[in-house]
């Protein structure tokens, strides 16, 4: 049975023009004007966001002192804030003026996962402004941004967590063998506030508030667990009995990465904050787990990065353009990144130190791919035009 998947380059938009729409001019052979369409702005954008941010907070996790390295962290940093700013405003446009077209993302099960996407940009900036942004705006304006992102980010977070596999199983009408890796994307907050927690755990006072939030971050990391556990073998069986996704989507495998690196991140950042938040013999238990669980998870990883890698090549090969799903090269690599440097604290083993530093030369390039090719297709008109359609893939 034939299978129906939209690409994620750009939102569904209505197959007709709206009522009040200008007539076209010119000729009938002229080609239509391409101008950006807030329509068209879907919650994917948010993915810019994340996959910026993180450039920054895995440049300054590095074990390595590369000078100039900080600086330029602090700048991906300031990108990030500007971006989460104009995405935010954009999207806000979006629900005010096109408000049919956001309801229907939310019954729209290609769309829908995507809006797990918001509460996780909000967490890495406000994450990134702790360790790359505090040089400019100082230690105490980073902490209160930082908290003020991390609890809407938090709570948000875990109201998609909620209200996605709701619309799923209630609202959206799925074919079997239909499982996506962007399935993922509204389980994985939750996880994001768990790794990055540990940044405002060190700042509040020895005593309850201490070990509550320690606690806490070790639920949300469970939570995303036991739900990746569930979902990830999904998305392998479907690839065994449907082959590989559609070229246009091929980058969501990357996104796989997502809930192992930052569940290995988790647990070292965790491990590091733990002796002043909880007593013996638990803090030395969650020192323990941080290798006991990031080495093997980690393995797994780099396991799922090859294949990805691999079917990325096949499907470049076979013509696969540019769409707004590369940036799903971007963010969860970078969670690779900062749990191999953990590991690299916590074990000593130099590898890990070269592991990191190696998928930080790769997420590099992914950021500047995607970036200088999100740029060109916004000033062509090819990502946000008024005329945009989505494309429609079929799979057998």
């Amino acid at each position: 049975m034939a299978i129906h998947e939209r690409t994620l380059t750009r939102p569904p938009t209505a197959p007709t023009a709206r009522p009040d729409a200008p007539a076209p001019t010119g000729s009938p052979g002229d080609a239509a004007p391409r101008r950006p369409a807030l329509r068209a702005f879907g919650p994917n954008w948010y993915a810019t966001v994340m996959g910026t941010a993180i450039v920054a907070s895995a440049g300054t996790a590095l074990p390595v002192d590369v000078p100039g390295l900080r600086g330029a962290c602090t700048v991906v940093w300031a990108v990030s804030a500007v971006l989460l700013v104009a995405v935010l405003a954009a999207r806000a446009g979006h629900w005010r003026h096109h408000r049919d077209q956001a309801r229907a993302h939310l019954l729209d099960p290609a769309v829908a996962p995507f809006l797990g996407c918001l509460p996780m940009a909000l967490l890495s900036v406000g994450g990134a402004t702790m360790v790359a942004g505090t040089p400019v705006v100082g230690e105490r304006a980073a902490l209160v941004v930082d908290v003020v992102l991390y609890s809407a980010g938090t709570v948000l977070g875990l109201a998609v967590a909620v209200a996605v596999p709701f619309l799923m199983v209630t609202r959206h009408r799925l074919e079997p063998g239909s499982a996506a890796p962007a399935w993922l994307l509204p389980l994985v907050p939750p996880l994001v506030s768990a790794a990055l927690g540990p940044l405002l755990i060190s700042r509040l006072p020895a005593g309850q508030g201490r070990e509550a939030l320690l606690l806490g971050c070790y639920a949300m990391f469970g939570l995303t667990l036991l739900a990746t556990l569930a979902v990830l073998p999904l998305v392998f069986a479907r690839l065994l009995h449907h082959g590989p996704l559609p070229l246009a989507l091929t980058p969501t495998l990357f996104l796989v990465l997502g809930p192992l690196g930052q569940s290995t991140t988790a647990v070292n950042q965790l491990a590091d904050v733990a002796p002043g938040a909880i007593g013996a013999p638990y803090a030395t238990g969650l020192g323990a787990l941080a290798v006991l669980y990031g080495v093997p998870v980690m393995g797994f990883a780099l396991l799922w990065l090859a294949l990805s890698t691999a079917l990325t090549v096949r499907a470049l090969r076979a013509g696969m353009g540019f769409a707004m799903t590369w940036w799903g090269f971007t963010f969860p690599l970078g969670t690779c990144v900062t749990g191999a440097a953990g590991l690299a604290r916590h074990t000593g083993l130099h590898a890990f130190g070269w592991l990191a530093e190696a998928l930080f030369v790769c997420l590099l390039a992914a950021w500047a791919v995607a970036g200088t090719r999100t740029v060109r297709g916004l000033l062509g008109g090819t990502l946000l035009g008024a005329s945009a359609r989505p494309a429609a893939v079929r799979t057998a």
